[in-house]
C-alpha cells in the first residue's frame, strides 16, 4: 500500500482550460499540485466494488471523505475534519462520488472559498490504471452486504463454509432481545475474558464458547457491537482460536441502523458442533507479559503500542474507576486511542467506521511504528487494542497481536517499569 503523499510538481499554468481532467485517466496526467477527494462510503474506498462494479478501490493517493458525513457537521467541526484528513481547502480539487453528494461537497468547498473544484462523473472503475485497496478489505464488511448474505443473494468475497452473524456485548442481552440484525446470535463478554485482569478465558473455556455458537474453524463469523470494540475483542480471541475467516461489521450496529436495514426481536440459538481444529491455532495473535518484555527490548524491530488516550498515555488518569496506577509502559509507543477509555474516534470516521489506513499509518509513523515490525497492540483491558488490531490486519500488517493484560496486569505488578509525564513523538 502507498502512503499519502502530497503531489509536488510545479505549478504549471493552473487555470488553463486543456489542462483540466473531467476523466480519471485525464486526471493521471495532470502535472500540477492538486488533491483528489473520493466522496464515496469508506466501504467503497476500502476495496469494496459499488453496485455492478466488477473491481473497487479508490484512486492512487484520493482522500477519502463521504459527503454523507456533512449533515452531522456544522462549520468548525467541519474545518477541523477537513483539517485532519489532510485535505487543504485552498488547493485545486477533484471529486468522485455520486453526483448529488459530489455536488454538496463542492458547494461546501466554493463557501469556504475554494472556486476550483472539479467533478469527476465516471465511475471509478473506468479508471485504466490500478486502483488501490486494503489488502484484507474483505475482512471489514459493509452493512449492505450482511444485509444481501442474510437475504440469500450473491455476494462478493462468499463464506466457504456458511456463516454466523454474531452480535457482542457486555452482560445480559437485553438491548439484543429487543431489536438485532435477523438471525444473529448473542455472545457476552464474560465468555471471553475473566478477572482477575479481564484476560481472555482458558483455552477449553473458548473452546465450549466457540461450540456452543456452532463455529467450526471453517465458519465464516461476522460480528458487530452497539460497542465495536466489544466485537473486535471476540474477533481478536476467535483469530486466536483459529477461525480462518472472521469479519467486522464496520461501523457496528449503528451502521445498519443508518442503512434502516430491518431488525428481529427475542434470541436466536445455535446448535453446538465441535471446533475441529486444536485452540489455539492461532496463539501468537495475543501474548502475555513475557513476550510484551521481549519486544520492549528491541524497540528497533518491534514496537508496543498503546492505544489509550492520551491523558492515560501520560498518566493523569488510570482511564478506570477499578484501575488505581497511572501511567504507561515503560518504553511503549503512543498509537493514539480517542477521548477517553470508552471512545476510539482517533481511528474512526464520523460514522464509526474505519479511517483511512493512509491517516493511520502516518500518525504511527510519527511514533516509529512501522509496518515491517512485529507489533503488539494494548491499552487498559484489551477491548480498544482488539479493534485497532483488526484494522491493522485489515491494511495487511501481519507481524501483529495484542498484549492482552495491558495496561491492567503490567501495572499490577509494581515491579514493572513505567513512565509518567509529557512525551513527544521521536519523529513528530
Amino acid at each position: 500500500m502507498q502512503n499519502f503523499k502530497w503531489l509536488s510538481i510545479p505549478l504549471l499554468t493552473l487555470f488553463s482550460p486543456q489542462l483540466l481532467a473531467t476523466t480519471f485517466d485525464q486526471l493521471a496526467e495532470l502535472s500540477f499540485p492538486h488533491q483528489v477527494i473520493d466522496c464515496r462510503s469508506s466501504n467503497y474506498f476500502n476495496g469494496w466494488p459499488e453496485g455492478e462494479a466488477t473491481r473497487g478501490g479508490h484512486y492512487p493517493n484520493a482522500i477519502n471523505f463521504d459527503a454523507d458525513w456533512l449533515s452531522t457537521l456544522r462549520p468548525p467541526k467541519l474545518q477541523a475534519l477537513l483539517d485532519s484528513h489532510g485535505i487543504d481547502v485552498e488547493r485545486p480539487t477533484y471529486l468522485y462520488c455520486h453526483e448529488e453528494k459530489a455536488q454538496h461537497i463542492k458547494q461546501q468547498f466554493e463557501q469556504l472559498g475554494n472556486d476550483d473544484v472539479t467533478i469527476i462523473s465516471e465511475p471509478i472503475a473506468s479508471y485504466s490504471g490500478e486502483l488501490m485497496a486494503l489488502p484484507n478489505y474483505q475482512q471489514l464488511v459493509p452493512a449492505s452486504w450482511v444485509q444481501q448474505l442474510i437475504n440469500g443473494e450473491h455476494v462478493a468475497h462468499p463464506p466457504a463454509k456458511g456463516f454466523k452473524i454474531v452480535e457482542v456485548a457486555w452482560g445480559p442481552p437485553a438491548k439484543h432481545l429487543v431489536s438485532h440484525i435477523p438471525s444473529a446470535l448473542y455472545l457476552n463478554t464474560n465468555h471471553i475474558e475473566a478477572e482477575p485482569w479481564w484476560n481472555r478465558v482458558s483455552d477449553q473455556q473458548i473452546a465450549e464458547m466457540v461450540k456452543n455458537l456452532g463455529i467450526r474453524y471453517e465458519t465464516t463469523v461476522i460480528l458487530y457491537g452497539r460497542d465495536n470494540t466489544a466485537a473486535a475483542r471476540a474477533a481478536s480471541i476467535m483469530m486466536y482460536a483459529g477461525v480462518e475467516d472472521v469479519r467486522l461489521l464496520n461501523g457496528g450496529w449503528q451502521s445498519w441502523v443508518n442503512e434502516g436495514y430491518k431488525t428481529e426481536p427475542m434470541r436466536n440459538r445455535a446448535t453446538p458442533v465441535e471446533f475441529g481444529r486444536p485452540i489455539p491455532s492461532n496463539p501468537d495473535y495475543i501474548i502475555d507479559v513475557p513476550e510484551a518484555k521481549a519486544i520492549l527490548a528491541d524497540p528497533e524491530h518491534q514496537s508496543l503500542v498503546s492505544i489509550r488516550s492520551w491523558p492515560e498515555y501520560i498518566g493523569e488518569t488510570s482511564g478506570y474507576k477499578y484501575i488505581d496506577p497511572k501511567g504507561r509502559i515503560k518504553g511503549s509507543k503512543w498509537g493514539h486511542a480517542g477521548s477517553d477509555p470508552y471512545h476510539l474516534e482517533d481511528f474512526r470516521n464520523p460514522d464509526d467506521t474505519m479511517l483511512s489506513p493512509y491517516l493511520i499509518t502516518e500518525f504511527w509513523k510519527d511514533w516509529g511504528i512501522e509496518q515491517h515490525q512485529n507489533v503488539s497492540f494494548y491499552c487498559g483491558t484489551g477491548w480498544r487494542a482488539s479493534e485497532v488490531f483488526f484494522y491493522a490486519h485489515v491494511m495487511g500488517w501481519d507481524q501483529i497481536s495484542v498484549f492482552d493484560g495491558g495496561w491492567y496486569e503490567w501495572s499490577g505488578d509494581p515491579a514493572n517499569p513505567y513512565e509518567i509525564g509529557d512525551v513527544k513523538p521521536p519523529q513528530g
